[in-house]
Formats: structure tokens, sequence, C-alpha cells
């Protein structure tokens, strides 16, 4: 799985960077790795956010159902194909 990557730039005081490298070699991971842990210790018992969705949607989706489930969809094995008989 691909995810997404974000780059974060954090400065820090000498001191806590020796104390978070003594902490990362303790446990053979390079700083970046164990900050890495840090965040996703204090993240993991969060909920992810969900969202309701719009009266639009929801009623888009029920067509889509009722469309498929009474076989007014077709399968489209060619994308360009398609567009080009339309």
């Amino acid at each position: 799985m691909n995810t997404v990557q974000a780059q974060i730039k954090v400065n820090l005081p000498s001191t806590m960077k020796e104390y978070l490298e003594s902490k990362a070699n303790k446990f053979g991971m390079p700083i970046a790795g164990y900050i890495r842990h840090l965040i996703l210790k204090d993240i993991e018992n969060m909920d992810y956010p969900t969202y309701q969705a719009s009266f639009e949607t929801e009623k888009s989706y029920e067509k889509a159902i009722d469309e498929h489930a009474s076989g007014k969809i077709i399968k489209v094995k060619n994308i360009d194909s398609f567009f080009e008989k339309l």
C-alpha cells in the first residue's frame, strides 16, 4: 500500500536531540524512526474522523445500487473505446 508521505522539520535544543538519539540508539533505531514511534504511540487510541454523507451523495449511492441490482450497468473493458463511442 502506498501512502502519501509528508516531511516535518523540527528544531530542538541540542541536549534534547542528544537525549532522543540516546533513546533511539538504545532500541537500535534511527532518530526519525524513534520519533515516528513516539507519535504513533501518542495517537494510537484516537478515533479516525467520520463524516455524514450529504443527502445528494446518499441519493446518488441509492440510485447506483438500484441500477446495479436491476442490471442497468455495463462493464467497460477499454475506457478509451468506451468514450470514443459516446
